[in-house]
């Protein structure tokens, strides 16, 4: 089974300490019988053997030693059973790590259309909740099962070697059992992978619903919200009794087929013993360890139960486990440490999202230092465009060149580490603002931080903070601005000291005299960077050396202010938009 070998191979390192856990299982289970085996002597040598008087007389050190031996053993039991328990708890653990860690490092390596497709509940779930269900059945599950049959047959054997006919009737039980055990498999299984989605889609509404919880109140939607979650959290429910009923429905047949086991053994073994065929000692002997033959029949429903749902959540870890990003470092990829010069070239680009063409046949060059600006109407392709450059995405046709070669030929850590970029939906970190400046370069030393928090214009208002560059900030920035957000946000893309800067609506939230600072900032940078700024505002476009305007994912106008301005079209008309009521001074 696939699974089974997964989980193998993710042992690896603490596989041979597993075995010992086994062997440690079988070892204490052996130990059950010695308790058994002694007092059957006891009872038939020194209480109701023909024998029994003599021996208890003139023997007592053979009682004694047998005593002895009872509890010896059953001490050797218990530490077998710690050091059992231990081993197993070790090796699980140091297997669900590796896992774990593994995992992350898949989610993180994604493209972005991965997250596209899953859901961040979705997500969280198979880290969390499906990995625990791996490492209770690699710790507790399977060593339930090892246990079980090692006991039974261990118990059997022992039986049959003192009444091979009792045994061969209580072994009779024994099939009614596994035909039970297959058909409550068959109906279990699509009900444990039901309730796994309806785990997921909770935590992904509750997920959801916490991070977004200020547009939540921002639209009054509690009572929706509640209510919707209120659903999510009954479906679960609900999938859960059915999983549990379930079981509850051929537990009944479990504990009947189990109970038969001490009827047989009281029907049967009082038949023998009447007619001679078995000891007192060796009836107690067998009475005494049928639990060993009733129990694993109780637990193999467990355990199936157990497995079911282990097998639904391993199949959606191992989606995630063995996925491959498309973007990938080529095996003949160009070796570049050295810093960037920043020349970024579209050869007549096409990229396609599915069947929807997004972008085509674009074509423009950014020298070296140059600011190239980005504007176009809603869904024209401008984020797409520039996601572009680091890899977020490849082109479906033609080529996206830095510094003359094409992207997919150079190493991804060593693009996107020259490659600085901040956005309008700002993700700041549960952090400092000192960490989250500092996001890119750990090391960096605090008068950088600031030297970078000034040429984003958010020194001011980050110093007058109780705290200031220590002051802790929530998830995603909360308790900040949207333009505090948008400047701690550029400060992070600068201190890095791209080669290349990509700036999307970055000062889209600040004030016009703020934005006139970061401008004059970006235009004196102390290390050569080339800027491609998408923006909307004509502040913020004016003094760029080159102006592409995109439309239906076309390149519909380029130029200058100037030029762009002197062929009147769309953004002349954005221009005039914007100037309209303050004159005519500024054209």
């Amino acid at each position: 089974m696939f699974q089974l070998q997964w989980l193998w191979h993710n042992l690896k390192g603490y596989r041979a300490v597993y075995i010992t856990a086994l062997v440690l299982s079988l070892g204490c289970n052996a130990l059950y019988l010695t308790t058994p085996y002694f007092g059957s002597k006891i009872v038939d040598d020194y209480l109701t053997g023909e024998h029994a008087a003599e021996n208890l007389a003139n023997d007592r050190d053979g009682l004694v030693t047998m005593l002895i031996l009872m509890i010896g053993f059953t001490l050797l039991r218990v530490v077998f059973q710690y050091a059992c328990n231990m081993t197993y708890e070790v090796s699980s653990q140091g297997m669900i790590y590796r896992m774990r860690t593994h995992l992350f490092r898949k989610i993180e390596t994604q493209d972005m259309d991965f997250y596209d497709k899953h859901r961040t509940g979705d997500l969280m779930t198979r880290l969390t909740g499906d990995l625990d269900m791996v490492r209770h059945t690699v710790s507790w599950v399977f060593k339930g099962i090892v246990e079980s049959l090692s006991l039974f047959t261990a118990a059997m054997v022992f039986f049959f070697t003192i009444s091979w006919k009792l045994a061969l009737m209580l072994l009779a039980v024994t099939p009614c059992i596994f035909i039970v055990t297959k058909r409550f498999r068959k109906v279990a299984r699509p009900v444990f992978v039901e309730l796994r989605e309806k785990l997921s889609k909770m935590n992904t509404d509750a997920q959801e619903n916490i991070s977004g919880n200020r547009v939540v109140k921002a639209f009054a939607r509690e009572d929706f919200e509640i209510e919707k979650f209120r659903q999510a959290n009954s479906d679960f429910s609900t999938a859960n009794k059915n999983g549990s009923l379930i079981w509850l429905r051929f537990s009944p047949l479990m504990e009947t087929f189990a109970g038969m086991l001490t009827v047989i053994m009281l029907l049967g073994g009082g038949a023998f013993i009447i007619g001679e065929q078995m000891t007192p000692g060796e009836y107690i002997a067998m009475s005494g360890l049928i639990w060993a033959v009733s129990n694993p029949m109780r637990q193999l429903g467990m355990y199936v139960n157990d497995l079911q749902r282990f097998m639904a959540s391993a199949m959606k870890i191992i989606e995630i486990y063995y996925a491959q990003p498309r973007i990938l470092d080529r095996a003949d990829a160009i070796d570049c440490t050295d810093r960037l010069k920043g020349r970024v070239e579209f050869r007549n680009v096409t990229f396609r999202y599915g069947n929807k063409t997004v972008l085509e046949n674009i074509s423009f060059t950014a020298e070296p230092g140059e600011t190239v600006a980005i504007m176009g109407e809603t869904g024209s392709g401008k984020t797409t465009l520039v996601n572009l450059i680091p890899r977020f995405c490849d082109a479906d046709e033609g080529e996206v060149l830095v510094d003359g070669v094409n992207v997919r030929f150079r190493k991804l850590r060593q693009l996107r580490h020259n490659i600085g970029m901040a956005t309008q939906d700002v993700l700041l970190y549960s952090d400092t603002i000192d960490g989250n400046i500092a996001f890119g370069n750990s090391s960096m030393p605090e008068e950088d931080v600031k030297k970078y928090a000034k040429l984003a214009a958010a020194d001011g208002f980050v110093s007058s903070m109780a705290d200031g560059y220590e002051t802790l900030i929530g998830e995603r920035g909360v308790g900040l601005s949207g333009g505090q957000k948008q400047r701690i946000s550029l400060a992070r893309a600068l201190a890095i000291r791209p080669s290349i800067l990509i700036l999307d609506d970055t000062t889209s939230a600040v004030d016009m005299e703020t934005e006139a600072h970061i401008q004059q900032s970006l235009r004196d940078l102390d290390f050569p960077c080339t800027k491609i700024i998408i923006a909307q505002r004509i502040s913020s476009t004016k003094d760029a050396d080159k102006i592409i305007i995109l439309g239906g994912g076309k390149i519909i106008e380029s130029g200058t202010h100037e030029e762009l301005l002197a062929k009147k079209g769309y953004y002349y008309d954005v221009f005039t938009l914007q100037n309209e009521g303050f004159g005519k001074g500024d054209e």
